[in-house]
């Protein structure tokens, strides 16, 4: 007798059949058959929608970056070489490999301006607690400025990541207006070390709600209204589905363009999968995609060409080294 096994199926009809007849020469039989809820299973989910791109999104403001320009960032803090290239090398070589970064860009896509970028860490996801229990360190005002001057002498745009922790970003980013009001900086934040629902930064993989975003999204506006600022851009890290939930309900308002962006790294083709599976699929507003220098080539494998990401569906608009 066989009792209380549970076996997961793709297609529920075609397994019957096959267990059926695979176990009728030894006399086996269906005896009795349940509801998928009440065997403990999942009832056949409904075909999703095929994603529709592009988004019929606000049309862009004055000033806007996107969709018309390409932005491509460099991604790190001068306080680690291991956080990214910001960080790695010295400025003046680090700004020299992001202009031939950006001469590549425009070459294999000369129809799209390119915007320099710096993508600045300023709140850092922490493996101990700190004084105040949130498992985040915030930045310097002094560091801030430093990338900050960096960005303005090469005339590239900054973007201001948040990585909160055990905090939220209702008490992150308030510390941050007075560099968000100018109209070169931006704003990234990244549910991997979103720790809202238990765990340590680094120990488990964080998420954020379709709320938190829109709360992102509401400060970034009223900052543009009452300062009369060109829209911002807002990045939000993603390369599981989970780190982004309820991305369907995410607002789209003028005056914040909203980038999901892919930050998996690996192979090209675990890269375009992720790539596919939790930024196609759900379609929001705009795309970015992440190159790792290191951890993208480790294993022998090639780092991604410009041309090789311009092949993919939608063609990403915001496109970010590390």
């Amino acid at each position: 007798m066989i009792d209380h096994v549970g076996l997961a199926a793709g297609d529920f009809a075609k397994s019957k059949a096959w267990y059926a007849a695979a176990l009728a020469p030894i006399g086996y039989r269906v005896m009795m058959e349940f509801p998928a809820q009440q065997a403990g299973g999942q009832p056949t989910a409904p075909a999703r929608p095929r994603p529709v791109w592009p988004v019929k999104g606000p049309d862009p403001l004055p000033g806007a970056i996107l969709p018309n320009q390409r932005i491509v960032a460099y991604y790190g803090n001068p306080l680690s070489k291991r956080m990214g290239i910001l960080g790695e090398v010295p400025p003046d070589e680090m700004l020299r490999r992001l202009d031939r970064e950006v001469r590549a860009w425009a070459r294999a896509d000369p129809e799209t301006p390119v915007v320099p970028a710096l993508h600045l860490i300023a709140v850092v996801a922490q493996g101990s607690a700190g004084r105040d229990g949130m498992y985040r360190a915030r930045m310097s005002d002094s560091l801030i400025e430093r990338v900050y001057g960096w960005a303005q002498r090469h005339k590239a745009i900054m973007f201001l990541d948040v990585q909160v922790g055990k905090s939220t970003l209702q008490a992150e980013l308030p510390r941050l207006v007075p560099f968000l009001v100018r109209p070169d900086v931006h704003l990234a934040i990244d549910p991997e070390f979103s720790m809202k629902r238990g765990g340590l930064p680094g120990k488990r993989i964080g998420t954020y709600d379709a709320s938190d975003v829109n709360h992102a999204i509401d400060v970034l506006a009223d900052l543009v209204e009452k300062h009369n600022l060109p829209p911002k851009v807002l990045v939000i890290h993603r390369f599981t589905r989970p780190m982004l939930t309820n991305a369907n309900r995410i607002k789209l308002d003028p005056r914040v363009q909203v980038v999901i962006h892919m930050d998996g790294w690996g192979p090209p083709w675990m890269k375009k999968d992720s790539y596919q599976a939790y930024v196609y699929a759900e379609p929001v507003q705009f795309t970015g995609f992440k190159l790792f220098y290191r951890n993208d080539t480790k294993r022998g494998h090639p780092l991604m060409t410009p041309a090789d990401i311009l092949a993919l569906f939608p063609k990403p608009v915001y496109i970010q080294y590390q």
